[in-house]
């Protein structure tokens, strides 16, 4: 290979100041290259004399410490890793082209599809501290609409983007083989599907993006100050897309840990501590509303988890899930296990990470990755009962670290010209079987129906999915089915009013409104919020003839969702059948100043 002009420009301008080995680093040109040209233009004598005047700086290899040479041209990377960069491109596409097409569904209903204010910056403003994701989909509802396709293109850019930025970081700590190795494991793999092909899963593309240019920038920053002032602002970009990135302090001291120079970085680590310790002031400050809101509307019990079983049994899980991506869900609800099992687990993770350590001193770049895995969980590892105990999305990021130490293991096998070809032959076979897997994947997201189906395999003990079971029989028109998976649902939750008022609302399908009014009871006990259990049983009333406990059921409606228009103009066609036409005309104008459509159409 050839040098440009500006490559043998640079050479000739820092020769004198760094080694040959840093040079080359630099340019992401081999020594070699670098030899040959300068005993081209030179001769061999004034290369003889400058090898025997060369300092044992500029002889010694590239410093074994994190931070790169400050000078750095982009644009000679891209160039030289153009190859890899397009495989890893058409990777990502060809893994997730076929979940571009898919719908809204689960959390993207309440967030995009349906939500009113998407179109309104206050939307954004409301979602502080963590704004940028908010803003980026104010930007996208602004410009195509509210079109499934554009929101999750946005989740396979940012997943591209993390995908390069890893190999980015890993052509400069490992050989250029492994780099592409462990991009493409991150490429392709079904557990990051989650976060992908779900758009409410993209916060945790978004985040991990700017993760790891946080993290490449900061690898810079060692030579060059400006780079040091970029890894600080990636990390606040990464903040602002997800709390969950708060782990990226404890990474950094991890990273000068692993290449024994913290004497020499301690003070590059205050910056990213003090944003670090801001977020987890404010993470704190939140934790009681967020168990508040999972009491009142997703019906969880006050509870206090166990680290020796949380972490256990998470981590295990992600391993496994890593190894063998079989068992994919929404809802990873099978968390009961008996005692064997749970020891086994216990003992997979204290060898995982008693061997993480051992790696400190033999290979301590390895240890790093394998350190990133744990690390990078951390904020979903609480003891407060605020996360679920495994979630695939929490784990985009950390599974990368995995994919570095798997890549290691076939960059050793691939060094030895013996297995080359036999390694070669089972990474393919690998990657093709993890793309198929993925692309499998992203067809259990197409639509609700399908994610529910998918998940009734892998999820018997979940609440939630039996509620999401019971809707679905109950749209296809199999009421006694999808009352059963309510009924499950309850039995499984007996706190998760939701299931009871759509057990309800079959129950009246079928006719059978004693029943039906049992239930809405029960959910109106377990979540006063749910006006529209009131309303049903107002409906239910009213057809009866009894007006009275029609209009209080509307009433108490009302007085949980006061700006509701329809409810205004429930309460009036109560008055018109009690004949109080003053009443009635009242609360019909209350409805029209709501909801100026609700107003009678002129007649020509």
């Amino acid at each position: 290979m050839s040098l440009s002009a500006k490559q043998k420009k640079y050479l000739l301008k820092h020769l004198k100041i760094h080694s040959l080995a840093d040079i080359s680093t630099q340019l992401n040109v081999e020594q070699k290259e670098l030899l040959k040209y300068l005993k081209k233009r030179w001769g061999k004598e004034k290369m003889s004399q400058y090898q025997s005047i060369s300092s044992p700086l500029k002889k010694q290899k590239s410093p074994d410490v994190p931070g790169l040479p400050g000078s750095f041209s982009l644009k000679a990377w891209l160039i030289r890793h153009k190859y890899q960069l397009i495989l890893l491109t058409v990777l990502v596409f060809t893994a997730y082209a076929n979940s571009l097409p898919n719908q809204f569904l689960s959390d993207d209903i309440a967030t995009i599809r349906d939500n009113p204010n998407l179109k309104s910056f206050s939307y954004v403003t409301s979602q502080t501290p963590v704004v940028l994701r908010p803003f980026l989909l104010f930007l996208v509802n602004a410009v195509f609409g509210k079109t499934a396709f554009f929101y999750r293109l946005l989740n396979v850019f940012f997943h591209l983007g993390t995908v390069i930025t890893l190999y980015f970081i890993l052509t400069f700590l490992f050989s250029r083989p492994l780099a592409l190795m462990a991009a493409v494991l991150a490429a392709v793999h079904p557990l990051e599907s989650e976060a992908v092909a779900w758009i409410s899963g993209g916060p945790y593309t978004q985040s991990a993006f700017f993760y790891l240019l946080a993290l490449a920038a900061f690898l810079f920053g060692e030579k060059n100050k400006k780079y040091y002032y970029f890894s600080l602002l990636f990390y606040f970009l990464a903040l602002l897309s997800s709390e969950k990135s708060m782990s990226f302090g404890i990474t950094l001291f991890t990273l000068v840990i692993a290449h024994k120079s913290i004497k020499k970085q301690w003070k590059s680590l205050i910056a990213p501590f003090l944003l670090t310790a801001a977020w987890v002031s404010l993470y704190i400050v939140k934790i009681p509303q967020r168990i508040s809101t999972l009491q009142t509307d997703y019906y969880q019990s006050p509870q206090t988890i166990n680290p020796l079983l949380q972490i256990p049994i998470s981590i295990s899980n992600y391993l496994m899930l890593i190894i063998w991506p079989k068992a994919l869900t929404l809802y990873h609800s099978e968390m009961h296990m008996i005692s064997l099992e749970y020891i086994l687990r216990f003992s997979l993770t204290l060898l995982f990470l008693l061997f993480t350590l051992y790696l400190l001193k033999v290979k301590h770049r390895l240890f790093f990755w394998l350190a990133f895995f744990v690390i990078t969980l951390l904020p979903t590892l609480t003891p407060w009962g605020i996360s679920w105990i495994v979630a695939e999305r929490y784990v985009y990021l950390g599974a990368m670290g995995i994919y570095v130490a798997v890549a290691w293991i076939f960059y050793r096998l691939y060094k030895n010209k013996k297995y080359q070809n036999l390694c070669l032959a089972l990474f393919i076979l690998l990657t093709s079987v993890l793309t198929i897997r993925t692309i499998i994947r992203n067809i259990d997201w197409k639509d609700q129906d399908h994610l529910w189906l998918a998940a009734a395999k892998t999820s018997p003990s979940s609440p939630q999915n039996h509620n999401n079971l019971g809707d679905y029989y109950g749209r296809t028109g199999d009421l006694p089915k999808a009352a059963a998976e309510f009924k499950r649902a309850i039995e499984l939750n007996p706190r998760y009013a939701d299931a009871m008022h759509n057990l309800a609302n079959i129950y009246v399908q079928m006719q059978k409104y004693d029943e039906a009014l049992a239930e809405y009871q029960q959910a109106i006990d377990n979540n006063p919020k749910l006006w529209q259990s009131y309303q049903n049983m107002a409906y239910i009333y009213f057809n009866r003839g009894d007006l009275a406990k029609a209009q209080e059921k509307i009433e108490a409606a009302i007085a949980v969702s006061p700006d509701n228009a329809n409810l205004y103009q429930n309460l009036a066609v109560i008055y018109e059948k009690l004949e109080d036409s003053a009443k009635a005309q009242e609360y019909q104008q209350k409805a029209i100043l709501l909801d100026p459509s609700l107003a009678p159409t002129p007649v020509p």
